[in-house]
């Protein structure tokens, strides 16, 4: 049993390895054709003042979690044994 672990665990990093740079090369591609709207949906916030930007995408964090959520909760569901 204690010989499965350093192979699943080698497994995950390449796995969550892989994972990362898919989400790095889609938050470099979003900054130039908007991905999907995310960033500028109706309810994030957004202030313009004289001298200061603030901005925070509260609805794009909530829609990115339920879609992870539910990604995660799949993922969980197909590998179940």
């Amino acid at each position: 049993m204690s010989d499965e672990l350093p192979f699943q665990a080698g497994k995950f990093l390449i796995i969550a390895g892989v994972v990362l740079v898919a989400v790095g090369l889609l938050l470099m591609a979003g900054s130039k054709f908007s991905l999907f709207g995310l960033g500028r949906l109706p309810g994030d916030i957004a202030y313009k003042g004289k001298h200061l930007t603030f901005f925070f995408p509260i609805v794009t964090c909530i829609v990115l979690s339920v879609v992870l959520t539910l990604v995660l909760w799949l993922v969980s569901l197909w590998t179940r044994r």
